[in-house]
């Protein structure tokens, strides 16, 4: 799949993730007021963090397909792990928030009105969740995009979030205990607040440069080491992830006698295996002599 299809596909599934979140945040925002449970109210909060996720997402895929440019010489593959970090940032507000009014509500007296209808919601918004979520980590993984995957892990989330919350308004029907809405909001914070934590894990490492994944090494060191034949050998391998683009660079020692025409020639069918396994590579290899034994 070429870089332009990659990128219209991560555009037009970001559109789906943007317009799920405002039907969802709607119908939530909607039961939530008339019932006043905090714990759907919360998963209108949620929901809410999803959109702004999405649509951060949304503009991330578009700028970060941008191409290099004499500002940006490496290109803008970052611009999807900044947009990551900062939807973990909108999901640990989101659960300190849900927090704070779930403790408020421990103290109120009022009654959960309309539970049937709530429960009815959070199960659609479960439903819809669920398809968008794997309509977004199936695009993630074909693109290779921390953004779209990040989008998916929130929409993932907030299936069990609104299954929790769900079956929670069931059991306050059946019990009549309305403080267990307080106790079901706070379990979903909670768990927001582990998925704001993974997020956060996987979207800033890249930030620092940090290498790739040792199987994504193994790739390279194949590529390699499959022409020992010709007497070749390599060091000094650094590797590099920012978005879906990776870099690597190598020094290659080859026998003095090689032409430059040929040592060429050995340096592109190894940059052309690595990308064949290996999408959105760009490869820079130093050629050095090798010491004769």
């Amino acid at each position: 799949m070429t870089q332009d299809a990659n990128t219209k596909k991560k555009v037009s599934i970001a559109r789906l993730s943007i317009a799920s979140n405002c039907l969802l945040i709607t119908m939530k925002l909607i039961v939530g007021l008339v019932s006043g449970s905090v714990s759907i109210i919360s998963e209108a909060i949620h929901s809410t963090m999803d959109l702004f996720a999405a649509v951060i997402a949304f503009f991330s895929v578009r700028v970060s397909s941008n191409p290099p440019d004499e500002r940006h010489p490496y290109g803008h593959g970052k611009i999807e792990n900044v947009s990551g970090v900062l939807e973990a940032l909108l999901i640990f507000v989101a659960a300190i928030w849900i927090i704070y009014e779930a403790i408020l509500k421990l103290s109120s007296k009022e009654p959960i009105d309309s539970i049937g209808y709530g429960s009815l919601v959070m199960f659609v918004s479960a439903i819809v969740n669920f398809f968008v979520s794997r309509k977004l980590y199936k695009v993630a993984k074909q693109t290779d995009s921390i953004a779209l995957e990040a989008d998916a892990l929130h929409l993932k989330t907030d299936v069990y979030s609104s299954l929790g919350v769900g079956i929670g308004l069931l059991l306050i029907w059946i019990t009549q205990l309305n403080y267990l809405d307080s106790i079901v909001a706070m379990v979903v914070a909670l768990f927001i607040l582990k998925e704001s934590y993974n997020l956060m894990m996987s979207a800033y490492a890249p930030l620092l440069d940090v290498t790739l994944s040792k199987d994504e090494i193994a790739i390279i060191e194949w590529a390699v080491e499959k022409h020992k034949e010709l007497k070749i050998d390599f060091h000094q391998l650094r590797t590099r992830k920012a978005g879906s683009f990776r870099y690597v660079d190598l020094h290659l020692e080859m026998p003095q006698q090689l032409t430059v025409k040929e040592s060429h020639d050995i340096c592109d069918l190894i940059e052309k295996e690595i990308k064949a396994n290996l999408s959105n590579t760009e490869i820079s290899i130093h050629v050095e002599p090798k010491e004769e034994s």
